[in-house]
């Protein structure tokens, strides 16, 4: 089961934003385009050994770019934002 959590969460994003929302104990996690908020709650609190209060999520579409004469798509992403209860930190 250890390992279906693995799938679910792909990383910690890391930008200025997400620092910001540190402070409000709030973490930022790219997630699998087919994970629904229960699924993400859950391999948070099993891969960190936290309690999760909330599990917010955002599906950015993906932007066209060009390259050249050639046009394309950036792939489609899924985040979550996770608060955390009181107390309890993710060391990123």
């Amino acid at each position: 089961m250890e390992n279906n959590h693995r799938n679910v969460i792909k990383a910690p994003i890391i930008s200025e934003k997400a620092s910001d929302l540190r402070q409000e104990n709030k973490y930022v996690f790219s997630v699998d385009l087919n994970a629904n908020k229960v699924q993400i709650k859950q391999a948070i609190e099993n891969i960190f050994n936290v309690k999760v209060v909330s599990v917010n999520t955002i599906n950015i579409k993906p932007k066209k770019k060009r390259v050249g004469r050639r046009y394309g798509k950036r792939n489609r992403v899924k985040k979550a934002i996770v608060t955390l209860q009181p107390g309890n930190t993710i060391e990123i």
